[in-house]
């Protein structure tokens, strides 16, 4: 299944340090680094998000938050995204993180659904939900969360 951002921001609220802006080239362009490949890029804010990018409320008070990184009603929207780094490309967020009652972890499930785990107990429960709550369902993440609950586990 491919990957669909749920564009939450979670994932770029620290990227502040891993994108350092060098400098500005023009209006709505900027040389930029990657600072954990070293990989410099040249950063074009999306045509459509430009009008975004221009207030600068979000990241003065998020200073380590991804300097990109900008709300748009309810979701927060990456103004680079045609020309963000392989970093942020290749990303894939944890959507849920599964523990037992105790707080010992057991496994997490990424955006694009799938379950990361070496428990056989908790795989088997997975895919008897993967069963009855197809990924279809538009509150099918609450749902496979009140199942694992129901079940003993601890989701965050």
């Amino acid at each position: 299944m491919a990957f669909t951002c749920r564009q939450c921001g979670t994932c770029c609220m620290y990227l502040g340090d891993y994108i350092v802006i060098d400098h500005q080239i023009g209006q709505f362009e900027f040389a930029c680094e990657s600072v954990s490949t070293g990989t410099q890029f040249v950063a074009r804010i999306d045509e459509n998000k430009r009008e975004l990018f221009c207030d600068h409320t979000f990241p003065d008070e998020h200073p380590h938050a991804c300097r990109f990184l900008r709300p748009d009603g309810n979701l927060l929207r990456c103004t680079i995204h045609g020309d963000s780094p392989a970093q942020c490309k290749f990303y894939r967020c944890v959507i849920m993180r599964i523990t037992d009652p105790a707080g010992n972890p057991l496994g997490t499930v990424t955006g694009t659904f799938n379950l990361h785990s070496d428990d056989t107990v908790l795989r088997t429960i997975w895919e008897h939900a993967e069963k009855i709550i197809p990924e279809s369902l538009l509150d099918a993440e609450e749902r496979r969360r009140e199942y694992l609950t129901a079940h003993g586990y601890r989701v965050e």
